[in-house]
């Protein structure tokens, strides 16, 4: 049985503290900065609770921290647990800039220590369906991947943490954008080139983005076109890969998503178009599956899927879009910083 702590009690820190409970671990200890989130969430899980997130990182009784903290807290906390010897599942995105990434992958090597950074849509089941059709080879040679992924934000959304550069790092690239941009790298690989554009036309007190516009691609000529957004209005998600031969989709995540469902069609000029689809009803499931593989990794030895150089990569992806926008131009991108060790 593993046993976790938890730092932040928010709704990633309840979605996260019910998947370990669900899985048969033990949850020790959750921390927050606001009591009554901690006690709130100890008392339904029937663990520890604290104020001082230091507390949890410091316990001999946990193996596996997990971070759900705002951007700006992810590298100090994370690289404070493998210090202490813990492993490390650390909310997307794994940092706010690659030099922190890069500072937590170096705690990481040194300590012998796995960190993960949380892509919890690699398992969502419509996504892990489309990822078995893609790699039995069933739409051919892919062509081009299209994601759409928004949220309507909620009043004061400009005034949160999110809003705040210096907390998150960025906008709703670096928020949900991240999720596309790595779900874009697991179907198609690294890309050699990126271009942008963002801009802040609603939220007019937020200091980052809330659109985003990119297109990246590949040395094979592949191309991911992404729009992330906090004007969605009614929350949407859409991935969508095109190959030679046929084409598969994920519409919704279930909950104010819509219900999650998946698609497959053929490229046939000589028959009726028809499509097969596939709809995931019931709770969202990916946060427990995402646990169950982290911990069959550590139990492994090996590099969990979606791993910190994903989460590296993702970012490094995020400042190169940012660049683009803010130079007006295609951004060559350089060789990967750390080639070889993606969990993918």
């Amino acid at each position: 049985m593993t046993r976790a702590g938890l730092i932040g009690c928010g709704l990633q820190g309840w979605r996260r503290a019910k998947a370990v409970k669900e899985h048969g671990d033990k949850l020790v200890i959750v921390a927050d900065v606001d009591e009554g989130k901690a006690k709130a969430l100890a008392d339904e899980v029937r663990c520890e609770m604290t104020t001082n997130w230091e507390d949890v990182v410091a316990r001999r009784d946990v193996d596996v921290v997990m971070v759900c903290t705002p951007n700006y807290l992810h590298a100090p906390m994370s690289m404070a647990a493998m210090k202490k010897g813990k492993h490390v599942i650390c909310e997307k995105p794994l940092a706010r800039s690659p030099k922190e990434v890069e500072q937590m992958i170096s705690v990481a090597e040194e300590t012998g220590m796995k960190l993960k950074c949380g892509f919890n849509l690699r398992h969502h089941p419509g996504v892990q369906q489309v990822r078995r059709w893609f790699d039995q080879g069933v739409i051919g040679e892919v062509d081009f991947i299209r994601i759409r992924y928004g949220t309507g934000g909620r009043p004061g959304y400009d005034k949160e943490w999110r809003a705040n550069k210096e907390m998150s790092g960025g906008g709703q690239l670096m928020d949900q954008g991240v999720h596309a941009i790595d779900l874009s790298r697991w179907f198609l690989g690294e890309f050699s080139e990126a271009f942008g554009y963002i801009s802040t036309k609603f939220w007019k007190n937020s200091q980052v983005e809330d659109n985003a516009f990119c297109l990246l691609r590949t040395e094979k000529d592949q191309i991911a076109v992404i729009h992330v957004s906090w004007t969605q209005w009614k929350n949407l998600f859409s991935l969508e890969i095109f190959g030679y031969e046929g084409y598969v989709m994920v519409e919704g995540l279930g909950g104010s998503y819509g219900t999650e469902r998946v698609i497959l069609g053929k490229s046939d000029f000589s028959k009726p178009f028809e499509e097969q689809v596939i709809e995931f009803r019931g709770e969202d499931v990916s946060w427990r599956e995402e646990w169950k593989e982290f911990i069959s990794a550590i139990e492994e030895n090996r590099e969990p899927l979606g791993n910190a150089y994903d989460g590296l990569e993702a970012v490094r992806l995020v400042y190169a879009i940012y660049g683009s926008a803010a130079q007006g131009c295609v951004v060559k991108l350089t060789e990967r910083a750390r080639r070889g060790k993606e969990g993918s």
